[in-house]
């Protein structure tokens, strides 16, 4: 293993932590990687019930993944209505939704070409 993919590992797993620890639901990782000339090597997806809880999953993100990996997102976008919130860690792209609108942009299908792994959740 590489060290970027050491590290890409370990930014999804604290990613992947935050989602969980506000009870994010649906959470799936896209490897986006074999396909050309893509903006990231991964995306990553879940959903919230309300604008308040895709709020709470950006902000527990962001506390994982600073607390324990010292980094920042380079971009956040959509944190004011909070129905699609946009976090860029540059190789990696958090989308973070509400239900009904990840439903009417179903990005999964767009990127039909990509390896999914769906996350289990215990809650």
């Amino acid at each position: 293993m590489t060290k970027k993919e050491n590290e890409a590992d370990q930014l999804i797993t604290q990613i992947i932590q935050g989602i969980e620890d506000v009870k994010g639901q649906d959470i799936e990782i896209l490897d986006l990687r074999a396909i050309e000339n893509t903006v990231c090597d991964y995306f990553i997806i879940c959903n919230g019930t309300s604008n308040t809880q895709v709020n709470a999953i950006v902000n527990s993100i962001e506390k994982s993944v600073s607390k324990n990996l010292k980094e920042k997102a380079w971009h956040i976008e959509g944190s004011d209505n909070a129905e699609w919130v946009l976090m860029d860690y540059v190789n990696i792209v958090v989308h973070v939704f509400q239900k009904h609108i990840r439903e009417f942009y179903d990005i999964e299908s767009l990127w039909g070409d990509a390896k999914t792994v769906k996350i289990e959740t215990s809650y």
